[in-house]
């Protein structure tokens, strides 16, 4: 019995030592890449499925060497997000809240309501926000998406030679 407790724990040694030499290696890969740029157009895209998608590319997860505790995504630049749709009623129904931080500033908005005020990246930007991981890389992740109204954006040097992904 205590040989097949000595290979138990021999055997398991070797793992660790095996499976942290893996981790090590992903975690140096993802540092050493270099980010890339995606252009997404979303019109006539439904919110929510766009977001998860656009969640997904910010935090690196269709690469290889995805690490949790790492920043090895790319960024993401979003047109056209004035067109965006969402299901239902949630045009008129659903709405944004916020606090101004003095009595009785409860202030809330409808997505309707944001994009005649020309704020309709805000949406976009909300959606991907509660989807990203609530720990210390969500600012920073946050910052690699830049969400433009219209299909007009500033990152043409960035993108050349890109197609939209979705």
């Amino acid at each position: 019995m205590s040989t097949s407790k000595a290979a138990t724990s021999a055997a398991s040694a070797i793992f660790t030592r095996v499976s942290s030499t893996v981790k090590d290696a992903a975690l140096e890969a993802a540092k050493k890449a270099r980010p890339q740029w995606h252009l997404i157009d979303a019109k006539d895209q439904v919110v929510g499925r766009l977001a998860s998608q656009i969640a997904s590319i910010i935090r690196g997860r269709h690469k290889p060497f995805y690490c949790p505790n790492a920043d090895c995504g790319d960024y993401v630049v979003v047109v056209n997000a004035r067109h965006v749709t969402l299901t239902g009623r949630k045009m008129k129904d659903k709405k944004y809240y916020w606090h101004t931080m003095h009595p009785g500033g409860l202030k809330s908005r409808t997505p309707e309501q944001l994009i005649e005020r020309g704020q309709a990246e805000e949406i976009l930007r909300h959606a991907v926000l509660g989807m990203l991981p609530k720990n210390k890389l969500r600012n920073h992740a946050i910052k690699k998406l830049r969400v433009f109204p219209e299909k007009y954006h500033i990152y043409e040097e960035q993108l050349r030679g890109k197609q939209s992904l979705l």
